[in-house]
């Protein structure tokens, strides 16, 4: 499984590809950060993001997209930001019919590090720990990117589990109903 995982941000959107099955060692193929100035209109830093995502869903080719949930926060600016960036990366992966999948920033934690409340070095000493890496990607938006693809990765098969057992029960309760008419 080939995961594109994404830390939105106007300024700075996290990115990074890891490639692996659950259980099995992870491999990063990528890590970077896509930027904008601060200072250009925000159509501009939409459209920046967007070829940025772009490119990297071009070179990398991920099955899935990994977005950062958005959650909510004191400073309604950032979360505006954060949100418009996450659609973008949405956008970008919906256009080209890649599942996306989106995760908390305490889901994506706890599954990294075993704790929902981990901080920003413990994300990326583990994320140096389980890719195998010299030293923690820099900076923590590219770590928490790997974070998101990692959690996905680790993630997936169980909540796929879940959706098709969903899924039967549903079908099984609409069958019954029609055997019942």
């Amino acid at each position: 499984m080939r995961v594109l995982g994404v830390d939105p941000g106007l300024t700075r959107c996290g990115v990074g590809v890891v490639e692996g099955v659950a259980g099995r060692p992870l491999t990063m193929l990528g890590v970077g950060v896509v930027r904008t100035p601060a200072d250009a209109e925000l159509g501009h830093r939409l459209v920046a993001v967007e070829q940025g995502i772009e490119q990297w869903l071009d070179e990398y080719r991920p099955e899935f997209v990994a977005v950062e949930r958005v959650f909510s926060q004191h400073n309604v600016r950032t979360v505006m930001g954060t949100a418009q960036a996450s659609a973008v990366a949405t956008l970008c992966a919906a256009r080209r019919g890649i599942p996306v999948a989106l995760h908390t920033p305490s889901e994506v934690k706890a599954a990294v590090t075993g704790s929902g409340r981990a901080e920003k070095a413990q994300i990326g000493a583990m994320v140096t720990r389980l890719l195998r890496l010299d030293a923690p990607p820099k900076p923590a938006d590219a770590a928490d990117a790997l974070a998101l693809a990692i959690c996905h990765i680790w993630r997936a098969p169980a909540v796929n589990r879940l959706q098709q057992a969903h899924a039967a029960h549903r079908q099984a309760q609409t069958l019954a109903r029609k055997a019942t008419r």
